[in-house]
């Protein structure tokens, strides 16, 4: 009967990174992917003089934590309609891996992480531009777009969607 349970039981080790899966999964890397690569871009744009690699670096750093934490709050915020709906109902949020309280602290600590980051690492502004998106992402863009269509039209820039 022991030998039965410990087949059946999941290993301590097997849960942690269960976990660690859920959380990687609610930052949404693919698109994140998509914003270091245009963030990576229009640093080289905008560099003058010599590239600093170092100032490119920092700014991926705190650009993918912001934008972490922006998605994990974007999906604890949209969790009851991601469990309605097939092809998200199964990610961590609506599926139960993760609590809500876990993914709102998740989302708090990048989104605040990542802020500071840019703030202490790079600049003031890229910290304060970085922190702004967050909120007008998250309380504009989110839920207006359930309320109009045009919110597509400024979904890549969420400060436009201000109110």
């Amino acid at each position: 009967m022991a030998i039965t349970s410990a087949i059946t039981q999941p290993s301590t080790m097997d849960r942690f990174t269960s976990k660690l899966r859920d959380y990687y999964t609610l930052t949404k890397p693919e698109v994140n992917l998509l914003i270091l690569m245009t963030t990576s871009a229009g640093y080289y744009l905008a560099s003058r003089g010599n590239f600093r690699v170092g100032g490119l670096v920092n700014t991926l750093v705190g650009t993918v934590l912001v934008a972490s934490g922006t998605a994990t709050l974007n999906q604890w915020m949209e969790r009851v309609w991601d469990g309605q709906m097939r092809r998200t109902a199964t990610r961590p949020l609506p599926s139960g891996t993760l609590t809500a309280r876990e993914a709102f602290l998740f989302g708090i600590l990048l989104s605040v992480a990542g802020g500071l980051y840019l703030a202490l690492a790079v600049n003031g502004l890229s910290g304060l531009l970085a922190i702004s998106t967050v909120l007008s992402y998250l309380l504009a863009y989110t839920p207006l777009k359930r309320k109009t269509p045009l919110c597509t039209f400024w979904a890549p820039s969420p400060a436009l969607c201000r109110l």
